[in-house]
């Protein structure tokens, strides 16, 4: 068992980063091609949702057999769900252990039964292996239990330095030829900037829950005499280059702002609206926005899309019980209103979505709530899910497991490259390419192998 003082000092180092990042980032424009080609014409989107702040997923998917549900209940003393209000998920593991979801989710129990849905076990930030008989001089994540670094290393995929390029970015600078060159990126967030859509050339497109979503100049087309005067005087003044370069620079993005509203905003009007309702939620109406735009997907070009959602307040120091008793509800009941809207759209076979966030928490309680934690636990939906069933492997549970390095604080037993190598697989990235897309890969998965890292998608 590691020292709590030099597993903290160990983690929180400073990386540098990985030579395998920078040079594949140079030949991005070469494999474009290959990459554009291997994904094929079929239309396929991620849809990643960020439960920022740290949830507390012990609490999420908790084990239900009389021998692991004591430990649970002993470990997490104050902040143990009773048994009987648990929701019992059909079938057992394969080590012969079954589990149970929060009571809060009835709707994602019913996806997980009728195999549309998926949970990752134990997910968490690794440089390379780490169990108990390594943990002293393995290479550790930098910033370990940092919500900064480690919500951007999820984004990026880089556990061992701060760097600009998420990885849902590097797969778009790869498949940029694969949809129309309209001015709309393949990456649309419904979270504004973020790192995990941000390549070497691909940004995202941040668009809102509201109306068409687009978010253009206020105004630029209000349709009255004094807006129309403004329309002229604007794109006069946007339509003359400047010698200053930053100034050149901007009106160039806010042209491209405008024209990519314009098209945007015509898409959506030109596709018909999915008729599934979905609550009043900021969750839910941000999935019913997502699914706006995939119904537009044809007058948008699009064939391979990923999309973003934050969903924030999950760091629960305190209050863990009554904030996930009112939180978790409304991502079960999103995911499935957002799953009818898919199945009524024709879709749901081509649109997986994964939950991510920056850590798992303690198992143990301070008293008040839990605290910041290392691996977690993570549901994927979609009819392209082989569902029904657990990934990767939910930890032992005991006073003294060997995985746990202090405090309830269990060591990943799935990396985060495993999770996220299966997605951009599917998504459409050769084998290849895999690892100037997760540049860390290679310590957990070989490409080549031909078989799939963890096997949840088919």
């Amino acid at each position: 068992m590691t020292s709590r003082r030099r597993f903290l000092s160990h983690s929180c180092r400073l990386g540098v980063a990985s030579a395998t990042l920078s040079s594949s980032l140079l030949q991005l424009g070469l494999a474009r091609n290959a990459a554009a080609a291997s994904a094929g014409g079929d239309y396929r989107a991620l849809v990643c949702v960020l439960l920022a702040g740290g949830n507390d997923s012990f609490n999420m998917v908790v084990p239900n057999d009389a021998d692991q549900y004591g430990e649970y209940s002993a470990i997490r003393s104050d902040l143990a769900l009773g048994q009987d209000t648990l929701l019992p998920l059909a079938g057992t593991a394969a080590n012969g252990r079954s589990y149970a979801l929060h009571p809060g989710m009835p709707e994602v129990a019913q996806l997980y039964e009728s195999r549309e849905l998926a949970i990752i076990a134990n997910v968490g930030t690794l440089i390379e292996p780490v169990d108990f008989t390594n943990i002293e001089t393995a290479r550790l994540p930098l910033g370990l239990f940092s919500h900064s670094d480690q919500i951007a290393q999820w984004q990026t995929a880089v556990p061992n330095a701060r760097v600009a390029q998420g990885w849902g970015g590097r797969i778009a600078d790869l498949l940029a030829d694969v949809n129309a060159a309209n001015g709309i990126s393949m990456n649309i967030s419904l979270g504004g900037t973020n790192l995990f859509q941000s390549g070497v050339e691909a940004v995202e497109y941040a668009i809102s829950s509201e109306d068409f979503g687009a978010v253009s100049v206020n105004g630029y087309n209000d349709g009255t005499p004094f807006g129309s005067f403004r329309k002229r005087i604007l794109d006069a003044i946007l339509d003359v280059p400047h010698e200053n370069l930053l100034r050149n620079e901007y009106r160039q993005r806010l042209r491209s702002s405008i024209d990519s509203a314009q098209v945007f905003t015509e898409a959506l009007l030109l596709s018909e609206r999915p008729a599934t309702a979905f609550s009043d939620g900021p969750f839910s109406q941000a999935l019913r926005q997502i699914a706006r735009v995939i119904a537009a997907r044809e007058q948008l070009g699009a064939t391979r899309q990923t999309f973003f959602v934050q969903v924030g307040g999950w760091d629960h120091h305190d209050e863990v019980l009554n904030n996930q008793a009112q939180m978790l509800p409304a991502i079960s009941v999103g995911l499935r209103e957002f799953r009818d809207a898919l199945v009524e759209i024709g879709v749901f076979d081509q649109v997986t979505t994964f939950t991510t966030s920056d850590f798992g928490r303690t198992l143990t309680s301070n008293g008040k709530g839990s605290d910041h934690g290392w691996g977690g636990h993570h549901y994927v939906m979609g009819g392209a899910v082989t569902g029904g069933e657990l990934y990767g492997e939910y930890p032992l549970l005991a006073m003294d497991s060997p995985l746990d390095v202090g405090r309830g604080i269990y060591i990943p037993t799935t990396s985060i490259d495993s999770y996220f190598a299966e997605l951009a697989l599917w998504l459409g990235v050769a084998p290849g390419d895999l690892a100037t897309v997760l540049p860390n890969v290679r310590s957990f998965y070989t490409p080549e192998s031909g078989v799939l890292p963890l096997g949840f998608l088919s």
